[in-house]
Order: C-alpha cells, then structure tokens, then sequence
C-alpha cells in the first residue's frame, strides 16, 4: 500500500510539472481549454468590411484648381534702361569711351495674371506691368501673345491688360469666374494660384488668416485678405480663389524676411478689384474725390484733448492752399467725424469714404473745432494722379 501511494505521488509531480512547462513553452496546445469565467478570450475575431475603392472621402480641390487654372496666365515683361546717366555726355565718352557698353540695356520681369473676359482682358498688379516696354502672356495650355496695357491704378497696385496678336490661334479663351462680394470669411479655404519664382503655373492652398487688413504701407487704398497659402515673388497678380475656383482676390504681397513666403500673404479682395477694373476699361483711369487735407489718426491724448472719443475721428494735420477743404474753412486742428452721414473712424477710412466721393459733389463734412461742432459743405476735387 505504501508503495502504491508513493508512485501515485510521483506520478501527480510529474504529471504538473510538465502541464507546467507545457503551459510556459506551448500555450497553444492547451487551447482546448475553455476561458475562465470571466476572463477575456484571448483571440477575438473581427469581421471587417472591406469598401469599394471609389468610397474613399478624401479632401481634395482638385475640381476648384482646374476651373481656375486656365484663367490664370503668366506674365512677362521687360524694358529699357540706361546703364549710366552721364553716358551721352561728350566729355564722359572722352575719358571713359565705352568700357560701359551699350548705353541701354533691357531688364525683364515676371509676374501673373486673371483673364477676365473672353475678349481678352486681363486683371494684374500694377508694380508688375509698371514701366515695362513690352509685355507678354503665356496661357495655361502653351499659347503666348503680346499684351497692351489698358490703364493701371498705382494708389490700389492693380492694372488691366489685353491681350493682342495672333499668338491665341482663334482658339477661345476661359475666363474667372468672380465669387460674390463679401461672401469670404475668416477660416474659408483659399487657392492662391501664379506662376513663383517662374518655375511654373503653381497651386498652393491655405485659409484666409484675417479681412479688411490696413495701415500696412503697401498702396494708398488698402483693404486686404490675409491668407497663410504660400505667395512668392511670381505670384504677383495671380488669383486667390475659393473652394469652388471662384475670383476672391488677386495677390498682391508677402510679408517676408527671406524673400520666400512665411505663411503671411496679402491679396486684394474682389470688391474693389471689379471696382477699379470697370473704371479702367471704361475710362482707361481711376477717379476718386479729393478735398486736399493731410490728416492723422487719434491717439487717446489727442482724442482726450479734442474731447472726442479715441475711436472716431480723424485730425487734420494740414491743409493745400486753394484746396476744396481750404476753400470750405476747414483748418489744421479741426477733428473729422462724419463724411456725409458716414462716421470716421480713423486716417484709412476718412481716406477711403472721400475717394468714393464724385468730383463736383458737394458732401457735409462734420468737424469738432475747439471742442465745438461744426459743419461745413465741401465740393469735391479730383484726387490728383500720383507722381511716379
């Protein structure tokens, strides 16, 4: 009996050692073993769907950048300059002959376009075409044609061109289509399409960062859209569209300390593109009112002094001679609160709300002059054209 139970217990240690080791080394010849209760499976199957390969929602604006892409033109121009401004003086030529050269030499630039019209018509900036002899665009699909100029406006950087010659081969052209006005937001994507650093037609994307952005110092009438979609130099004068490829803006600048884009890129908004562009084809030129005041904004101890609120107004700083605010009494000192029934609520917006009076309309102008009201009835000027 004894000796049946000691083998009874030799068996028993031996039978759990190896369901030991068994259970260490090869788990998975122990998987007919049902789960504790309670304890997870340790394989849990999954029956996974697999979709058809065109269910795939991916982002894209493909559809937006080819409505716009071939709207979109390249433009090259170039001019002609002197190499030294002495180098048709006699006296010059006698000691230095012409170890300059050539007294002219021809200098070239590039930038981009928006055709506008099926015409021929094309909206850029005006530092792109400015001074430039000869110009010419290249279209999406490989036509190039020379270009005249229409008319520019420096004090908003825009111009119009159209496109002349027989580089088109009476094939039609595809003009933008423009978005409607004030239909942008802050957040909306945006496409900013031209040519940078001439390396070819380029689509970039980003959101429009900010809206109405001024006292920037790039032109004299400023309302533009901030956008972080790259702008390079080349991108001058292309398009800025929506998601539907439509118009929004025409870029314009880049804030950069490189000379490469830093995720800051301004373009000029619709509204005032078509603005300025109607009145160049009608008339080749931009009119605006003019009452010839210098004027600055209000810092809160000027407003504080003048007893006006620190925003509204705008100070004249100094009057022209024989100007219509000259002739209308209006003195340096005097604080400018309405233009017509429009407030003003600093230097930009008195600029702005005066240069879309007509010339020869007489507008009410409300001032505070030694903290008194005052009213005075101004007959609009023409807004003389900037020096060069």
């Amino acid at each position: 009996m004894h000796r049946l139970w000691l083998i009874f217990a030799q068996a028993v240690t031996v039978s759990v050692a190896a369901l030991f080791v068994i259970q260490t080394l090869k788990p998975e010849w122990l998987a007919w073993r049902s789960p504790a209760s309670g304890a997870a499976p340790r394989v849990v199957a999954i029956q996974q769907a697999t979709p058809p390969a065109d269910a795939r929602k991916v982002a894209s604006y493909a559809e937006a950048a080819q409505a716009a892409l071939p709207a979109v033109v390249h433009i090259y121009t170039s001019q002609e300059v002197r190499r030294h401004p002495f180098i048709d003086d006699p006296v010059f030529r006698h000691f230095f002959g012409d170890r300059f050269g050539n007294d002219t030499q021809r200098q070239s630039g590039l930038g981009s376009g928006v055709i506008v019209s099926t015409d021929g018509l094309v909206l850029t900036n005006n530092h792109v075409i400015e001074s430039a002899d000869e110009i010419e665009v290249a279209l999406q699909d490989g036509r190039k044609a020379k270009a005249k100029l229409v008319g520019a406006d420096p004090e908003s950087d825009l111009a119009v061109l159209r496109i002349v010659g027989n580089g088109l081969n009476n094939r039609p052209l595809t003009p933008i289509t423009f978005a409607a006005a004030e239909s942008l937001r802050i957040g909306d994507v945006v496409l900013a399409i031209g040519n940078p650093f001439g390396v070819g037609q380029t689509v970039t994307s980003g959101i429009v960062s900010a809206l109405g952005r001024t006292h920037l110092g790039i032109n004299t009438f400023e309302n533009f859209i901030q956008t972080d979609a790259a702008i390079n130099p080349g991108n001058s004068g292309g398009a800025l569209v929506d998601s539907n490829g439509h118009l929004v803006g025409i870029n314009t600048a880049i804030y950069s300390q490189s000379g490469g884009s830093m995720g800051i890129g301004f373009a000029i908004p619709v509204s005032l593109a078509k603005s300025v562009m109607e009145q160049i084809i009608k008339t080749g030129t931009v009119t605006r009112g003019w009452i010839g005041v210098e004027v600055q904004d209000l810092t809160p101890e000027l407003a504080e002094s003048f007893g006006v609120r620190p925003d509204q107004g705008a100070l004249i700083a100094g009057v022209m001679r024989g100007s219509p605010a000259d002739k209308a009494g209006v003195k340096p000192g005097d604080v400018l609160l309405t233009v017509g029934e429009q407030p003003v609520k600093d230097a930009q917006g008195m600029l702005d709300l005066i240069a879309a009076l007509a010339p020869g309309e007489s507008a009410r102008f409300g001032l505070v002059r030694a903290g008194k009201p005052l009213a005075v009835m101004i007959t609009v000027g023409k807004r003389p054209r900037p020096a060069r």
